[in-house]
């Protein structure tokens, strides 16, 4: 490495991030190289592809987790993935929103659903834990179920006499792969929109799969305000 190239380097690294987070993102999945590429794991996959793009890096272990800081439009998050295991992802996000005093409404959950197709989004504001075992730890023990989340389709099983245990933790193949980088990339789009409290636009932006389509919009009128842009964690 030359000279140039070494300080070419050193004006990329990103400051540190300071003060603490407003916001948590929870990838939801489970640890271990077993479980690397598996169907569970998809929260997992999302969080650390928006980590990449936001220039976090994981490997500080807190609050039962492998944790991240960083900043994505001037809005400080820590990114958790419990370290739990799936059933108990409970414990290592409410540890995280009691010791920074974080509200459910400030918490996004990403994690799989088998109801969408692979590669499929669903962003909703509030809701029940629809049957995912770790969402259901996440409300049993905070006692609400006003988080944000983000459930990402990883298919439904083959058939229904097909072990649902075996098939989340069955791995995706190749072609599947390509799509949930594809989804990732749509992810990483819909945070930010998210954390300044544009969800709604987001659902209406990326929501796929079974859901109502939305009504055409009215013509705006020539000196109507352009529609917003989501800002960007660079």
């Amino acid at each position: 490495m030359s000279i140039f190239d070494l300080f070419k380097q050193i004006e990329s690294q990103k400051p540190a991030v300071t003060g603490p987070p407003e916001w948590i993102i929870a990838g939801l999945g489970n640890i271990g190289d077993k479980y690397k590429g598996t169907r569970h794991n998809a929260g997992f996959m999302m969080i650390d592809a928006f980590a990449e793009k936001c220039g976090a890096k994981f490997g500080k272990h807190q609050f039962k987790s492998d944790t991240a800081m960083t900043e994505c439009g001037g809005i400080r998050c820590l990114l958790l993935k419990p370290d739990t295991f799936m059933n108990l992802s409970g414990q290592a996000v409410t540890e995280a929103m009691q010791f920074y005093q974080i509200p459910p409404e400030h918490v996004i959950v990403i994690y799989d659903d088998i109801n969408l197709g692979v590669g499929e989004l669903r962003i909703r504001k509030k809701g029940s834990d629809g049957g995912h075992n770790g969402m259901k730890n996440i409300i049993y023990l905070s006692g609400a179920d006003t988080f944000p989340r983000i459930r990402v389709g990883i298919g439904q099983k083959p058939h229904p006499d097909y072990d649902l245990a075996d098939w989340v933790l069955s791995a995706f193949s190749q072609d599947d792969l390509k799509k949930l980088a594809e989804t990732a990339e749509t992810v990483g789009e819909a945070l930010p929109l998210m954390l300044k409290g544009n969800t709604d636009l987001a659902m209406n932006r990326f929501n796929t799969g079974k859901q109502k389509k939305p009504k055409p919009e009215k013509a705006k009128p020539a000196d109507a305000p352009a529609e917003q842009e989501a800002p960007s964690c660079s």
